[in-house]
């Protein structure tokens, strides 16, 4: 369930654990994908493929990142994301504090690309975890 949608900068969220979209192709080196595999977790940057619905999380300092691999870099490939979305938040092991989420196909990668933005958030709302969203 979303329980706040914020514009500021999620790197300084108050909440510990922050996700995230990233490709299945594995090519994570821009927009915030690119922001946290540069300055927080570099192998992010050139996972190499991966398949959809997997999570990938990574300690640093206050923040506990979590990848959501939930697109193709090809036509249409943000198609399966809400349902991907849901699912994986869901089976995330993190306590009932609140999750910090970037709102998914935002960017400049997810508008090039068709992301559906309300169809993401629909999918936020869904979840069983506490969501707060973080736009750009």
């Amino acid at each position: 369930m979303i329980v706040d949608m914020i514009r500021a900068d999620v790197l300084k969220a108050p909440q510990r654990h922050i996700v995230f979209a990233v490709n299945m192709e594995g090519f994570n080196d821009v927009g915030f994908a690119g922001q946290v595999s540069s300055r927080f977790w570099q192998e992010l940057a050139s996972t190499g493929p991966k398949k959809l619905g997997e999570v990938m999380t990574h300690e640093a300092g206050d923040h506990t990142f979590h990848a959501v691999v939930c697109y193709s870099l090809g036509k249409g490939g943000w198609q399966q994301t809400p349902e991907l979305v849901t699912s994986a938040l869901n089976v995330m092991d993190v306590a009932k504090e609140s999750i910090a989420v970037v709102l998914m196909g935002a960017g400049m990668v997810g508008q090039m690309s068709g992301a559906d933005v309300y169809a993401n958030l629909g999918a936020l709302a869904r979840s069983n975890k506490r969501i707060v969203v973080y736009t750009l």
